[in-house]
């Protein structure tokens, strides 16, 4: 286990930010993240628990505890199903997944991020959600020690949300997640632009390994690298709107990009919502939208969390002037 005070989380999260927290540790086992249960106390509240810090923005310095998970393993549980440490990295999970025959994830390929989040944040691309995965998640709960494990309905699964970041927020130290996924190849190539980068490539019937590649070129060409230029991904969670609303719009914007979500709900870009209202590219102090990809704020070098926050709330003032519409962060702001 590792213990440290007054710690910097400068290479804990993504945005580049330097904050310190009071205390930080990582714990590499259950039995490790029993004894952290066990040992807290209220002068280490109140506690953040992280994963990579990839979808993290820090506002300020953290007076309190900062826990991590370090359990690193992946392991074939049988012919469908693998189990994975909470601190196990995602994409080593995809590539483990088209190495080894398994489908249906690829379109979650290089997601940044650990294991720990995806039971937590239910992260998704390109028409996938972890969710669609998850069998089971192990923790421990923090305020006994004992040890859990929970459903995929237990876990009240839905758009970038679940119990964990709700009713259970704070409460449990994740120690692994148990995946299901598909010995039958059935790509998924009818979101976003798949099927321009495939037909780019030449490619009709995409392999596996082909599908994984083109998405992994999809985020590296509109996603900045962190370790260049600050960033957590996505900032916002694309709306889901009702159909009126919907079709009010459409009416307005005729090449208005939207997802059908079912016979009432449709899901817009928050991204073309940002861009349409003139933002992509352009900054606040040292905060700044990508000029690539409006739906990712960047640190252009020195920015606080503080800059960030400010840049956010002028883009959703815009984005609700113009359209009517409420955008939220994806983001955890702290």
């Amino acid at each position: 286990m590792i213990d440290l005070q007054d710690y910097s989380l400068l290479h804990h999260n993504t945005f580049g930010i330097d904050a310190k927290c009071r205390r930080f540790i990582e714990y590499t086992s259950e039995a490790e993240a029993q004894q952290v249960a066990k040992m807290l106390t209220q002068d280490d509240y109140p506690i953040l628990i992280i994963g990579s810090g990839s979808n993290l923005l820090l506002t300020s310095d953290y007076d309190g505890m900062v826990i991590h998970s370090g359990i690193n393993f992946i392991e074939q549980v049988d012919e469908e199903h693998v189990r994975c440490g909470s601190g196990f990295e995602w994409d080593a999970v995809v590539d483990y997944c088209v190495t080894h025959q398994l489908y249906g994830a690829e379109n979650l390929s290089i997601i940044p991020g650990e294991v720990g989040a995806s039971a937590i944040q239910n992260i998704g691309a390109y028409g996938a959600e972890a969710k669609d995965f998850i069998t089971e998640v192990e923790a421990v709960e923090i305020a006994t020690g004992k040890i859990c494990r929970f459903t995929n309905s237990e876990c009240e699964y839905s758009y970038r949300q679940s119990k964990f970041k709700h009713e259970w927020k704070d409460k449990y130290l994740i120690t692994a997640v148990t995946y299901r996924f598909s010995k039958t190849y059935c790509p998924k190539l009818d979101y976003g632009n798949i099927r321009v980068a495939l037909t780019e490539k030449g490619i009709a019937e995409p392999t596996p390994l082909e599908l994984r590649n083109v998405i992994i070129d999809i985020r590296n060409a509109k996603l900045p690298d962190p370790k260049v230029l600050g960033n957590a991904g996505s900032f916002f969670m694309n709306p889901i709107v009702e159909k009126a609303k919907y079709d009010a719009l459409a009416a307005q914007y005729e090449r208005m990009p939207h997802y059908t979500i079912n016979e009432t709900q449709e899901k817009i870009p928050a991204g073309w919502l940002i861009e349409q209202c003139g933002w992509k590219g352009k900054a606040l102090g040292n905060a700044a939208v990508h000029d690539k990809q409006a739906l990712v704020l960047v640190n252009r070098g020195g920015a606080t969390g503080e800059e960030v926050v400010a840049l956010c709330k002028a883009i959703q003032h815009d984005v609700k002037e113009k359209f009517g519409i409420e955008i939220y962060p994806e983001v955890n702001i702290r």
